[in-house]
C-alpha cells in the first residue's frame, strides 16, 4: 500500500479522539457494583469497544450471573448504565480531547481527506458536541443501524462506504483490540494507540495520540 493512495481516515472515539473511555468505565463499575461482580482492570479492559449489551453480558457472565436476570431487567441494566454516562458527558469540554488529536484532525482537514467516526457508542454525536470536535467529521456511521458489533467488520465498511472510498484507501484508528480485528477485517489499514505487545494485530501502533500525526504514519509507509 502506497501513502499516497490513502484518502480517508476512520476513527473509534473512546480512547482514541477524547477520554470519554473513564466516563464509561466509571458507569459500568456502578453497573458491576449493583449486581454483584468485582471489577477488574482485566473486566474493565475487555469492555472497550463492546456494544452496550454486551459489555452488560460480559459483566454478568464474570460472575456467572447471566441467567439470574431476564431481558427486560437487561434493559433496565443497560439503561441506568447509559443515564448514568449521559450525566457524566454532559461535563466534558475541549479539555477532554486527547492530546494532539485536535491538530491531527486539523492536518487531515488541510490536506483534503474524508474523515469519519465509527463509534459503538450511540451517544458519539454528542461527545463530538461537547468536546468541541463535530464539524470536522462529514459521516458519523450510526450503530443502531448494524447487525454486528465488533469485531465484525461493519462498522468500518460502513465508514467507507458513506466516505465513498474503497476501504484499501482509508486508515482506521482504534484503541482495543476488538476495534483492531474490526479494521483488519474490512480491508482496511490498521492503526492502534496503546500498548503494543497487546494491539500486535495493528498495522501501526503508537503508544499515544501525541505521536498520531502524519509525518509519523508517513515514515511507517516510507519503511516499507
Amino acid at each position: 500500500m502506497e501513502f499516497e493512495n490513502i484518502k480517508g481516515v476512520i476513527f473509534d472515539l473512546d480512547g482514541v479522539i477524547s477520554n470519554t473511555s473513564r466516563l464509561h468505565s466509571d458507569a459500568w463499575h456502578q453497573v458491576a457494583d449493583k449486581v454483584g461482580t468485582e471489577w477488574t482492570e482485566s473486566l474493565s479492559n475487555k469492555l472497550k469497544g463492546v456494544s452496550r449489551m454486551g459489555s452488560l453480558e460480559l459483566i454478568l457472565q464474570a460472575s456467572s450471573l447471566e441467567s439470574h436476570y431476564n431481558d427486560q431487567q437487561k434493559q433496565e441494566l443497560a439503561h441506568d448504565k447509559n443515564k448514568d454516562y449521559l450525566r457524566r458527558v454532559e461535563n466534558l469540554t475541549k479539555n477532554d480531547i486527547l492530546p494532539g488529536i485536535e491538530s491531527f484532525l486539523e492536518s487531515l482537514k488541510q490536506n483534503h481527506y474524508g474523515l469519519a467516526l465509527a463509534s459503538s457508542s450511540k451517544n458519539s454525536a454528542r461527545v463530538l458536541e461537547k468536546i468541541g470536535l463535530s464539524h470536522y467529521f462529514s459521516e458519523i456511521v450510526d450503530p443502531t443501524k448494524l447487525s454486528k458489533g465488533k469485531p465484525d467488520p461493519e462498522i468500518f465498511a460502513t465508514a467507507a462506504k458513506l466516505l465513498r472510498l474503497a476501504p484499501e484507501k482509508c486508515l482506521g484508528i482504534e484503541d482495543a483490540v476488538m476495534g483492531i480485528q474490526s479494521i483488519n477485517a474490512a480491508n482496511i489499514f490498521s492503526i492502534g494507540i496503546g500498548d503494543k505487545n497487546i494491539l500486535n494485530e495493528a498495522g501501526i501502533v503508537f503508544e499515544n495520540t501525541e505521536l498520531l500525526t502524519l509525518s509519523n504514519i508517513r515514515s511507517h509507509f516510507d519503511k516499507k
